[in-house]
């Protein structure tokens, strides 16, 4: 996979088709366009690296540590109270089949990302 093949999927989760909505790949949920999610402070997409504001991490819930030890442990506090947040310890590689697990946990756990979540 080349360094931007996470990146191309993740564009296909938001593209439209000449059939209609987005058919996102891999089995990864259709996300909304950035214009189209509720709040600004909402991020748009996961990656393997994120950025999570204070704000945007109140938004989607982060942390639960009930529910989050596993992204804790490859998580770190800002001094502004944002999250760096890895989704797995190596560079996200989807044809890794761990890998596009986390990613659609972590999507499972946080339905607010991409606009899922019904307001």
């Amino acid at each position: 996979m080349t360094p931007f093949g996470a990146a191309g999927d993740i564009a296909e989760q938001t593209a439209p088709t000449l059939a209609g909505p987005p058919s996102p790949p891999r089995g990864l949920p259709a996300l909304k366009l950035f214009q189209h999610i509720r709040a600004p402070e909402i991020p748009y997409y996961l990656g393997w690296l994120n950025y999570w504001s204070a704000a945007a991490a109140r938004a989607i819930g982060f942390p639960d540590p009930a529910r989050d030890a596993d992204l804790l442990s490859r998580s770190r506090r800002t001094a502004t109270g944002g999250w760096v947040v890895r989704l797995t310890d190596a560079p996200l590689d989807l044809d890794n089949p761990a890998h596009l697990d986390a990613l659609k946990r972590a999507y499972d756990r946080f339905p607010e990302i991409g606009g899922r979540a019904t307001p």
